[in-house]
């Protein structure tokens, strides 16, 4: 991937607000996430090499209507672990769908290796989706909730 190419990809993050974008081509990584946010992930463009001479080039397709969850950020799970909602069986939940959230607020619990981590909402906003199960084995960077940001 070239200048050019990541001048393009930044172009493209700030017009879509994208906050995290990764890209692993022929052994070479870029990530590119903006400081202070939390991740979310979209799909990264493809990035074609220069047509070859004579190469006709096709036109993109044209775009896909909005999906019903647009401008909901995604918060990942950070670790492999056990998702949990609340901090004791028979507790209630951290949180529900529908509830406002700040920063600091804590969303669930995954616990690795024998430690309980807390997983922080790391932004303003309402929950939209609870992803995950109680109880569910979950992967890194698996989403685990939807959240709609607060308007600034």
């Amino acid at each position: 991937m070239n200048l050019e190419e990541i001048q393009k990809l930044l172009a493209l993050m700030r017009e879509n607000d994208l906050l995290e974008v990764e890209i692993e081509e022929e052994g070479r990584k870029v990530r590119l996430k903006k400081k202070g946010e939390v991740a979310c992930t979209a799909p990264a463009p493809a990035f074609a090499s220069a047509p070859a001479p004579g190469a006709v080039p096709v036109p993109p397709p044209p775009p896909a209507p909005a999906p019903p969850d647009a401008g909901l950020l995604t918060i990942h799970s950070p670790m492999v672990g056990t998702f949990y909602r609340s901090a004791k069986p028979d507790a209630e939940a951290f949180v529900e769908t529908g509830d406002e959230v700040a920063e600091d607020t804590v969303l669930c619990i995954i616990e690795a290796m024998k430690v309980m981590n807390e997983i922080k909402a790391e932004m303003k906003g309402r929950v939209e989706k609870i992803l995950a199960e109680n109880g569910e084995a979950v992967e890194f960077g698996q989403p685990l909730f939807l959240i709609r940001p607060a308007a600034a």
